[in-house]
């Protein structure tokens, strides 16, 4: 079915769960008046990025209020959100949630947690296990956290099992100036998800934030990219956004029919090259 998804470009505090809830709330309130079906929201956005020690202070259980009144207003609008997550037994994810109709629909974990140059995740947070697709009212869809996605296995994998909207809450800070006075950020997230959209005949919905933490600065430019490679929409660079695109589900029938990619796809040859490489290995 056609959906309008509602990108909430926007700038959260770190450690200020309060804050970062009421900014929130106050999207999703724009989102419902602009007649969205569905918002989404950055990487973290409860939380903000580089939490460190911060971790354990702002970190929510599945039953917190917070989550709770999220929940609740999923009631009208569906809503997908990053957090720090604890378990029962004190583990902390980096974790999206995907909520419809007054329930959590899906959880995803981030599984690559980057720890290499400015980041530092996996210091404080432990990995997720798992890809899965999940069924919506606008579809099968499939979600994934910023650093997930430069992995190529992980959205296909979430492609092969059925999804046709990949979701991308992302932290992404802005580095690398090029030549063209653009940032290398920048443009390589716009080569991915061009990318990824036309391997997969599959729409990417790409959501990141902006603003500093750290001196660091978070470069914005959420997109909807349809499954043909071209940009529905784009938000402004650096600066806060609430960004509308209207999905259109002849525009993935077309372009199944034009490029069959998925349709010729080869799931037993892939797995059967995948286990050969696996048992030829040596520890």
């Amino acid at each position: 079915m056609d959906f309008t998804v509602a990108l909430a470009q926007i700038r959260p505090k770190l450690g200020c769960l309060a804050d970062n809830l009421t900014t929130i709330e106050a999207a999703v309130e724009r989102a419902i008046a602009e007649r969205a079906d569905l918002v989404l929201f950055p990487e973290l956005g409860l939380t903000g990025y580089f939490l460190k020690d911060l971790v354990p202070d702002v970190a929510l259980s599945l039953d917190a209020p917070a989550i709770a009144r999220l929940i609740d207003l999923s009631r009208h609008i569906a809503i997908a959100v990053g957090f720090v997550e604890v378990t029962a037994d004190y583990r902390f994810f980096n974790t999206a949630l995907y909520l419809e109709d007054g329930q959590i629909r899906h959880r995803h974990r981030k599984v690559y947690l980057p720890t290499y140059g400015l980041f530092d995740e996996q210091r404080y947070l432990a990995r997720g296990e798992c890809f899965r697709a999940f069924d919506t009212r606008f579809g099968r869809m499939g979600m994934l956290i910023c650093e997930d996605m430069w992995h190529l296995s992980a959205p296909y994998i979430l492609a092969m099992d059925g999804a046709t909207t990949l979701i991308c809450l992302s932290s992404s800070p802005g580095r690398g100036v090029t030549d063209a006075d653009s940032l290398g950020s920048t443009d390589a997230w716009q080569k991915l998800t061009s990318t990824v959209a036309m391997f997969l005949n599959s729409r990417v919905l790409y959501c990141n934030r902006v603003g500093y933490e750290d001196g660091v600065n978070f470069w914005g430019g959420s997109e909807a990219v349809d499954p043909d490679g071209s940009t529905i929409v784009r938000a402004q660079l650096f600066e806060e956004d609430l960004v509308l695109a209207r999905l259109s589900q002849g525009a993935l029938r077309r372009e199944r029919i034009f490029a069959p990619m998925m349709r010729d796809e080869n799931l037993f040859i892939t797995m059967k090259e995948l286990r050969r490489i696996e048992q030829g290995r040596e520890c």
